[in-house]
């Protein structure tokens, strides 16, 4: 047990780590073994550390506190930092034992949990470089990551995903063993461990023996892996070294507001894929860093779990992609739908005068704010409690941008959500919004130490957001030309985002130049202001997606809001509430998506047109206006390939699917 590996490993000593990195002279590199100079400011010169140097720093302050808790037959099972440090080693040395090459891979390939985070922590003490898979990916997908990191090792959670993996090993050169953590071995394989197995491998490594492999580490060698969605051609595996795990743990979250367990022990719950850049820093890198206690949700946490696991842990900091906040939302829309008269009444008022405080900020009079704390007091108080978030000091939205209504949305239940900015390549956040540094609709600013400049700016003042500082990134792994293409001659990293800043220095993000439509006329139309106007318009569209890129005029896709499966999350045939009080009020007494689009239901119909000619009259010119649609007949999904692993709009994969949809717009 965790105890028992505490105690025989704990006091032994180890050697002074050296100082500084491994002598580099490029900003950049493709080769796992590779290093790069750091982009070192001077309003933040810091020391560059290791992983484990961030560690064992954390250690000697919170030791004694809980770090991981996880459910286990109902109960909270509890490990403290002492622990979960010790627990680390003894998976480092295993690892060790089975052969883990420097600078090769330990893939992990599995839902959040304890296992997950020992396993990464104790790969990048034994020299390797954690790889997250997400859960979703086929085997196909899993084995493109797996052999382009010559992974050595894999830690799966259960025989599903063993099952990818067992159909192609036999295509892995590298793959030495396999380690299974959540379900037992159904049939015996060489070289396929349990978890319980797998931890006495290591019995006859040396503590010395590991602490020569930690102490060769440098800050400006890789250690983390973060494959991108690869929407367009093959996932790159974005490098990221220990300084910028570190660098990054420190002064990004800091900015966010996230306290050091001296001040406050923060608790978060661990749900988003860890295998994406924002939650793998949020909830295991940060931890470390901050000394805070992290809850595992359940498996089904996206599928309607996650809201009672947050009620029971009551966290002071929750971070969600755009999607999830979106989903609460629309959850509570359908609640107040169902709702008495009074209170929907009660609601309105008191939603309405706490974003009338938040948006007049410090203008607002002495009784309009008496007014919303009763408002608060009475209403909205108890929403959030119903939330699980009645202590959460801090709300964070990261991962894809989040559209004005949602935002406003939460302000009415006096929820700011602080949006942060950034990317794989910039190790998460470049940007953030926090308690301090906020400014409504915008994703905040760069911490010290980090730099924001737009280029090919037009007449509006919208540039390539481009970075500078020590979040970014090493390079993409053996893709030399890609990462060459990624940085300019000065080594500034382009994001091929658009935006926009402010005298003040906070940055705005306005769309994405891939997604940026060129119409056959060669007007550029950025399409996510429209969607976001057509959504807001019509109550009853979930995804709005604008198409136009090379052609004449611009057309638009629509999916109807729908009730998601519980078992699977998938979007089912009927209407959710809110949408079937849409068509009530339009005259409509459809209940199902598949009702309205077999009839081209008229009442339907004819709504969201007026809906869109109302988005129409606010065009800057005809070019701009929507001048055909279709109703989808589902609404995206990770599932149907429409959505990426963390909720983003994959446009390219909506066109290839409805290519019919789109020509049918476009034919003569």
């Amino acid at each position: 047990d965790a105890q028992t590996v505490c105690r025989d490993l704990l006091p032994h000593s180890e050697k002074t780590q050296g100082e500084g990195t491994e002598p580099a002279e490029s900003l950049w590199t493709s080769f796992a073994d590779g290093r790069v100079r750091l982009r070192i400011d001077n309003s933040c010169p810091q020391t560059p550390i290791t992983v484990h140097q961030m560690f064992k720093e954390s250690l000697e302050k919170y030791g004694s506190l809980n770090a991981l808790a996880s459910k286990k037959n109902g109960k909270w099972e509890k490990i403290t930092f002492s622990e979960y440090y010790c627990l680390s080693r003894k998976v480092a040395k295993s690892f060790l034992k089975l052969g883990l090459e420097r600078f090769h891979s330990v893939a992990i390939l599995g839902f959040n949990s304890p296992e997950w985070f020992i396993s990464a922590v104790g790969a990048v003490f034994a020299g390797g470089i954690v790889t997250g898979i997400y859960t979703t990916n086929s085997p196909e997908a899993c084995y493109y990551m797996v052999h382009d990191s010559k992974t050595d090792i894999i830690v799966v959670e259960n025989q599903k995903q063993l099952d990818k993996i067992m159909q192609i090993w036999n295509r892995l050169p590298h793959l030495k063993a396999v380690v299974l953590y959540k379900d037992s071995i159904a049939e015996r394989h060489p070289n396929l461990y349990t978890m319980e197995e797998f931890l006495e491998l290591g019995g006859d490594v040396s503590d010395s023996t590991l602490d020569d492999i930690i102490n060769s580490q440098k800050p400006n060698q890789c250690c983390v892996l973060i494959y991108t969605s690869g929407t367009t051609g093959k996932p790159k595996g974005a490098m990221l070294s220990h300084d910028n795990i570190t660098w990054t743990s420190a002064h990004c979250s800091r900015a966010g507001g996230m306290q050091p367990a001296e001040v406050q022990q923060e608790s978060i719950v661990s749900y988003l894929p860890l295998s994406h850049v924002a939650a793998q820093m949020y909830d295991l890198w940060t931890g470390i860093k901050w000394g805070e206690q992290v809850y595992f949700a359940e498996p089904d946490a996206l599928k309607g779990s996650l809201i009672n696991t947050l009620k029971e842990v009551q966290p002071t900091s929750h971070m969600g992609v755009p999607r999830v906040w979106e989903k609460i939302m629309e959850k509570l829309q359908d609640a107040s739908a169902q709702s008495g008269f009074m209170k929907k009444k009660m609601l309105s008022w008191a939603m309405s005068l706490s974003l009338e405080r938040h948006l007049m900020g410090s203008n607002s009079s002495g009784l309009q704010q008496l007014w919303t704390r009763l408002a608060d007091y009475l209403v909205l108080a108890k929403i959030r409690s119903a939330l699980g978030l009645s202590s959460c000091q801090k709300h964070f939205c990261g991962a894809a941008p989040l559209n004005r209504e949602t935002l406003d949305f939460f302000l009415g239940l006096n929820i700011t959500l602080y949006e942060a900015y950034g990317m794989s390549e910039t190790t998460g956040p470049h940007c953030l919004s926090g308690p301090y540094v906020y400014r409504q609709h915008s994703c905040g600013k760069p911490p010290p130490g980090c730099r924001v400049k737009l280029v090919d700016k037009d007449a509006e003042g919208n540039g390539e957001i481009c970075f500078w500082g020590r979040t970014v990134f090493m390079g993409y792994l053996n893709m030399e030309d890609r990462t060459k293409e990624t940085f300019d001659e000065e080594g500034w990293l382009h994001s091929g985002d658009l935006g926009k800043l402010d005298k003040d220095g906070f940055l705005y993000v306005t769309g994405r130049i891939k997604d940026l439509i060129i119409t056959a006329g060669g007007e550029n139309v950025p399409p996510i202001p429209i969607e976001d106007a057509v959504k807001k318009e019509l109550p009853i569209v979930s995804n709005a997606m604008v198409i136009g890129d090379k052609k004449k005029f611009l057309s638009m896709f629509l999916t109807l809001k729908s009730v998601l499966d519980p078992d699977t999350s998938d979007p089912t045939d009927i209407l959710t509430e809110q949408a079937r009080d849409f068509c009530q009020r339009s005259g409509s007494k459809a209940t199902r998506v598949s009702e309205i689009v077999a009839t081209r239901d008229q009442e339907i119909y004819r709504a969201i047109q007026e809906g869109i000619d109302r988005v129409n009259s606010t065009a800057t010119n005809r070019v701009h206006c929507i001048q055909k649609w279709i109703v989808l007949p589902r609404d995206f999904s990770i599932s149907g390939g429409e959505l990426g692993p963390t909720m983003k709009l994959k446009r390219l994969a909506v066109l290839e699917k409805y290519r019919n949809e789109v020509d049918s717009f476009y034919k003569e």
